[in-house]
């Protein structure tokens, strides 16, 4: 695969953490751990390959709903990451994004993620972001509010401009692992004419390999964009 075939923009709903851990008789938090680690891996994989946007679905606002004490460790999870990880990015040159409503979040991770994006802009290598509290229903409506509050009479282009995420390009593909076959409220106007990839492994074992095959799969597509094909 040459470097023209590699998706620009990818982005990745990691799904299945809670079922990879119950399948091996272990708590649920064990399986979030072993997602964030795998997330962490996975990302560095991606901008190795020549990706240069990657977009991970880590939080959904669906997710908020889940019992206090699995929030409590998934919360524990990314203080950890944005502790330990933005000194990573920024030596990689990598930005760091985080897209959703902060204000759902515990106030100490909204400033660490502020700290985060903060520290790490400028990265010239790859933009890597995280959807963390995030809803794509919920991001159109706060645009088309945003557009009322302002007077503003929308194109599809302008509109873009008016959600989380204004000035990424739209995925060029997605990635869904966990055996289910829908968007789950990920990235609904962005993901309009995304190629869409579907495995069955959990996220845990979603190695770079896989990956690999996801990329290579993308690269065997024709992009139409509704258009007649060749």
């Amino acid at each position: 695969m040459d470097g023209t075939q590699i998706p620009r923009h990818v982005a990745v709903i990691m799904d299945g953490n809670g079922r990879w851990a119950k399948k091996r008789l272990l708590p649920r938090g064990a399986g979030h751990r072993a997602g964030m680690e795998r997330m962490i891996a996975l990302s560095e994989h991606a901008f190795d390959r020549g990706v240069q946007y990657c977009t991970l679905f880590a939080l959904s606002t669906e997710n908020l709903l889940r019992p206090k004490e699995e929030l409590d460790g998934l919360f524990s999870l990314f203080r950890s990451y944005f502790q330990k990880n933005v000194l990573r990015l920024k030596e990689k040159k990598i930005t760091l994004r985080v897209i959703g409503d902060l204000s759902l979040l515990p106030s100490d991770i909204e400033t660490l993620v502020k700290c985060g994006e903060a520290e790490t802009a400028g990265g010239g290598r790859g933009t890597l972001t995280l959807a963390i509290g995030y809803g794509g229903r919920q991001d159109i409506l706060a645009a088309v509010n945003r557009a009322v509050r302002e007077g503003k009479e929308v194109t599809a282009e302008s509109f873009a401009h008016l959600l989380y995420t204004d000035g990424i390009p739209d995925p060029d593909l997605l990635i869904r692992t966990g055996k289910e076959l829908r968007l789950s409220n990920f990235l609904l106007w962005q993901c309009a004419y995304t190629e869409l990839y579907f495995t069955e492994k959990y996220f845990p074992d979603f190695s770079d390999k896989e990956f690999d095959k996801a990329l290579e799969a993308y690269a065997s597509r024709e992009r139409r964009y509704g258009k007649v094909g060749k």
